[in-house]
């Protein structure tokens, strides 16, 4: 408590504002250096309360420092490298300074040890991130605004929660709670907003591929990973999470398969990915929490590589559409093979990140023996071999010529995913290093002969089920309904009858009270106005004998 320690996300977002005022080579400077600088930091952070203030009353705890807020603020260092390095052409600087404050709010919620702090980060996030998301143009500010909507409503619904937690225990620290009361419920309900959890998901593919071609890398790594954590820090064990984070791992493999668009592809398998984590946390036991902070970890890698291949065809054919895409892997060698890297990641194949990851949270089923939750993540897997393991890189690199001769992108593009192409494979290849900073100690074995077996039959028969049925998963020009067609489709034309019913009423109530009131000041007027019987000259014996009156009134009044 007595060395001075700094925030380590405060060194990204004031960093991010600083982008708008400086050269183009010192702007790029900043993008490799900020994050280098707030990973330092992470791991200056040491255990227990850090930094400690006092506001209104309560004590603040800005700063907590732990092995499971170094474990996400780790992997959102080096999101944020990777992502600058891939960015460094992007002209918007909008984009780039709400991408590093949106990731600065996100390493401020990993390291919040109350739940006001957790607030104030939890909203700012919300901000930034919908400013990425218009920073893409006129075509994103609607999907940003609705965007903006599921968000404020998760936030007023996790402030409700946090007051009724502090008015019924006076307690703000943030620690596991149990679902034991409505504020701890709404809190709940808040964080999984953010998660895309059900019935509220849709906003992440109807937001998230409005961004830029680099501006959905970012938007990918933070909100719901950092929900993933919240979840972890105040709700472990929670049984409810096994459903839903079984529901969002087949609703997403659902909606991908029906997807025409590449980053909607994705978009959906995040919702996948994350129902695995959620699922691992509702488990509860040490090696269903280290599994999900594992592949939290995992999946914030593999998938900005997914993303980074998606948003290099974008940057170099102008054309997301499966349908437009083809025959890519001929000018486009570098992306091609980072993009399976990264599908064989998503896939949890061996020697690859996902693996190494995703296998401890179905191990962790299995230990507690929850069959039902078994069977349901192992057909989850296959699923997720079918829309992203192959489906992605096969529509859009391999399946018959588009025509079109793009090549690789730039230099720094082909060098962020160089980088998280090696750390998928180091990873996959050598887990200790990851093991070895979870939040409890890891006595777990990934590779054995029995699962890299029953892995590698799950994959294999699920490619083979894909191409056999090739002619049913190709896609055609159409749009995909979720949801969110309820209020954006259906809701509009009885939200339009209501507001013209309302309209009529409220014409037709103004009209009867102008009227009342035109009468009222006319009484008023004849009554007390120049020719009004009241507002006439009353002579003063009149008016002495009728102060009397009165006054004689009062007195039997205040004697009764």
């Amino acid at each position: 408590m007595s060395d001075i320690v700094i925030p380590p996300g405060l060194v990204l977002i004031v960093g991010a504002f600083a982008l708008p005022f400086v050269s183009l080579r010192l702007r790029n400077v900043l993008l490799l250096g900020l994050p280098l600088v707030a990973l330092a930091l992470v791991w200056m952070v040491p255990d227990g309360e850090a930094l400690r203030l006092s506001w209104f009353g309560y004590e603040l705890t800005p700063v907590r420092g732990d092995a499971l807020a170094r474990v996400f603020g780790t992997v959102f260092a080096l999101m944020v490298f990777g992502g600058g390095l891939y960015s460094l052409n992007q002209p918007r600087t909008l984009e780039l300074t709400s991408a590093y404050a949106y990731a600065g709010s996100a390493l401020g919620v990993v390291f919040a040890g109350d739940l006001l702090s957790v607030f104030v980060f939890w909203e700012l996030m919300a901000l930034a991130s919908t400013m990425v998301i218009w920073s893409a143009g006129r075509e994103a500010w609607g999907p940003g605004i609705r965007y903006a909507i599921i968000h404020l409503l998760g936030g007023v619904i996790l402030m409700a929660g946090v007051a009724g937690q502090i008015w019924t225990t006076g307690d703000i620290g943030f620690h596991a709670m149990a679902t034991d009361g409505w504020p701890r419920w709404l809190i709940l309900a808040g964080f999984l907003i953010n998660a895309g959890a059900p019935p509220l998901q849709a906003w992440l593919p109807d937001a998230y591929p409005a961004a830029s071609w680099s501006g959905m890398v970012f938007l990918s790594a933070f909100t719901t990973k950092t929900a993933v954590y919240v979840l972890m820090r105040g709700f472990p064990g929670a049984e409810i999470l096994l459903w839903v984070g079984l529901f969002m791992a087949c609703y997403g493999i659902v909606f991908a398969i029906l997807e025409n668009d590449m980053r909607r592809i994705l978009a959906y398998s995040i919702i996948n990915q994350v129902g695995f984590m959620v699922t691992g946390i509702g488990i509860g036991t040490e090696l269903a929490l280290n599994g999900a902070a594992a592949h939290a970890f995992a999946h914030i890698i593999y998938k900005a590589l997914l993303l980074m291949s998606a948003g290099s065809v974008l940057y170099m054919t102008g054309k997301s559409k499966c349908t437009d895409l083809g025959g890519l892997f001929r000018t486009m060698p570098v992306t091609t093979v980072c993009g399976t890297i990264g599908a064989l990641a998503i896939s949890a194949f061996p020697l690859t990140s996902g693996f190494v990851s995703k296998s401890m949270i179905n191990s962790a089923a299995g230990e507690e023996h929850l069959a039902v939750v078994w069977f349901v993540l192992a057909a989850a897997t296959a699923g997720v071999f079918l829309h992203a393991g192959i489906k992605f890189p096969w529509f859009v690199f391999f399946q018959k010529d588009s025509g079109m001769r793009p090549p690789d992108p730039p230099a720094n593009m082909r060098w962020a995913m160089y980088l998280l192409s090696a750390i998928c494979i180091g990873l996959g290849v050598f887990p200790q290093p990851l093991y070895a900073i979870l939040p409890y100690p890891v006595d777990y074995e990934p590779y054995t002969g029995s699962h890299v077996v029953q892995q590698l039959q799950l994959l294999l028969f699920s490619g083979l089920a894909f191409f056999l049925l090739l002619n049913a998963l190709k896609r055609t020009r159409t749009i995909t309904l979720d949801v969110d067609w309820l209020w954006r489709g259906l809701a509009p034309g009885p939200a339009v009858r209501l507001a013209r019913w309302v309209s009529a009423w409220r014409a037709v109530a103004l009209e009867r009270l102008g009227g009342s009131l035109t009468f009222v000041v006319g009484s008023l007027r004849r009554h007390h106005g120049p020719e009004g019987i009241v507002g006439g000259t009353w002579p003063t014996g009149v008016m002495a004998f009728w102060t009397t009156v009165l006054l004689a009134g009062l007195l039997v009044v205040y004697y009764i």
